[in-house]
């Protein structure tokens, strides 16, 4: 993407009035995307963009700087400028000598997505839309959404660092709309993975889109969710991404540095059920938040949080791991090349027990089966949480009963994790994801295996 010689002449010149440490990162980015609404094709998108950021850190104060424009003025420019906010005075001259660019890539994909005809990403827009349909006449409205991108880095710093990295990604989704007597109700089925078009090549595109159709279909039988504090029982998959948001959030240094986690100075106290063990996970294969590389140029890394319910680290980037003396978890992500890098999740997920999740089930009386989780909001601070229940049943005599209409699930992190009482052997992880932090979207995984809560808060409508 750009002459190692130039990128070393960039980080000359951050540190050329002075600073701690100067970062190049270089992105070059091509996306499509493909949605069919209603059996009409909204949307056939595709782009491309590139450019570099510039850090520059001296003290506590970071500089930064962008540019879409790849030619040496417009780098030393960018350069100049994040120099000139991180400047504290103190100018001096230091070099900077790169190892040479290391051979990175994570990008192993059979079926590039560039090369795939739109009109081949279209039908099959098209089969997931007809498969839905086909599920029942009450289904009264399909949304089929296709993207792909592929996403080329290279990092380098004043510490001699140089490392690429060639990601790509690749997600299916069908959102159906079942109307009847109890109104309109929705059921969703969406995947991805860091692949090519082999995601939906492998995929049964008719059973995938149906299943979705089938959870709206289910829906209309539902039955107004209790009101209350009652054990839960989370499905496999599909409870990770509250342990994401309720848990892991909190785990990020930036976030402890700030006071503004609930686990701040907790590490090698029991914060957890003893067990439950929690981890982060960037090396995944082709999960949805993996990579070879970080956006700040370290190997991703499995990092174990929690074990046997004992705080045992945070996630770190490299300012964070600097001021620590420690070297960084490969953490440290941004959206793109025009943001700085902070503290993210990659794929954060509760490792296996050893339980039957079959008896799981049985060895509870009543209480709420939640299949599917939606999405949710967290106060790290407090580790109060409130997250969407999509698909969830009531469970009676040891059995899933009937279906229950969208509610919510409220509680405490730390308070859940206390609570985890048994833990199945059927791991999996869920759907892929977005999180958000600070303005800033990336890629994450998550998974559980089944479990059980002996009590969480339900906010549905009838009395429990």
């Amino acid at each position: 993407m750009i002459d190692d010689a130039l990128v070393a002449r960039a980080l000359h010149a951050a540190l050329r009035t002075g600073g701690d440490f100067a970062e190049v990162f270089v992105e070059d980015r091509r996306a499509s995307s493909a949605v069919l609404d209603d059996g009409k094709v909204e949307d056939l998108t595709s782009g491309r963009e590139r450019g570099a950021g510039i850090r520059v850190v001296s003290g506590d104060t970071t500089g930064f700087a962008s540019t879409a424009e790849l030619t040496e003025a417009s780098l030393l420019a960018a350069a100049e400028a994040a120099a000139a906010v991180a400047h504290g005075g103190g100018a001096g001259l230091r070099s900077v000598a790169l190892d040479g660019a290391a051979d990175t890539s994570g990008a192993r994909v059979r079926v590039p997505p560039e090369d795939v005809t739109k009109s081949t990403k279209v039908e099959v827009l098209r089969r997931a839309d007809a498969a839905a349909r086909a599920a029942g006449a009450a289904v009264k409205q399909v949304t089929v959404r296709y993207g792909d991108l592929r996403r080329r880095i290279l990092v380098a710093n004043s510490d001699g660092l140089i490392a690429g990295d060639d990601q790509v990604r690749t997600h299916l989704s069908v959102l159906a709309v079942a109307a009847g007597d109890t109104g309109m109700q929705t059921g969703s089925e969406s995947t991805g993975f860091t692949l090519g078009f082999e995601v939906v090549e492998d995929l049964d595109i008719e059973e995938f889109a149906a299943r979705a159709a089938r959870r709206a279909l289910t829906k209309l039988r539902a039955r107004p969710a209790p009101s209350g504090a009652v054990p839960v029982v989370i499905n496999r998959g599909s409870g990770g991404v509250m342990f994401h948001e309720a848990c892991g959030h909190g785990l990020e240094a930036d976030l402890v540095a700030k006071g503004a986690s609930v686990y701040a100075n907790r590490v090698g106290e029991q914060v957890a059920s003893p067990l439950v063990t929690l981890v982060d996970d960037g090396t995944m294969g082709p999960e949805w938040g993996s990579f070879a590389i970080d956006d700040e140029g370290h190997p991703a890394s499995r990092n174990v949080l929690i074990q046997d319910g004992v705080l045992t680290d945070y996630l770190w980037d490299v300012i964070r791991s600097r001021k620590e003396n420690r070297p960084p978890s490969g953490n440290g992500r941004r959206q793109s090349y025009r943001h700085l890098p902070m503290v993210r999740m990659t794929n954060t997920f509760v490792t296996n027990g050893s339980e039957d999740p079959d008896a799981i089930l049985r060895d509870t009386p009543t209480g709420v089966y939640v299949a599917k989780l939606g999405g949710g909001q967290v106060n790290t601070a407090t580790g109060d949480f409130v997250f969407g229940m999509t698909e969830a049943y009531m469970i009676e005599n040891g059995e899933i009963a009937e279906p229950l209409r969208d509610a919510n699930l409220i509680g405490n992190g730390p308070e859940v994790l206390r609570n985890i009482d048994v833990i199945g052997s059927d791991f999996a992880m869920g759907p892929p994801g977005t999180c958000g932090k600070d303005g800033q979207g990336v890629p994450v995984g998550d998974g559980n295996p089944t479990l059980r809560v002996t009590s969480m808060t339900v906010g549905g409508t009838a009395g429990a």
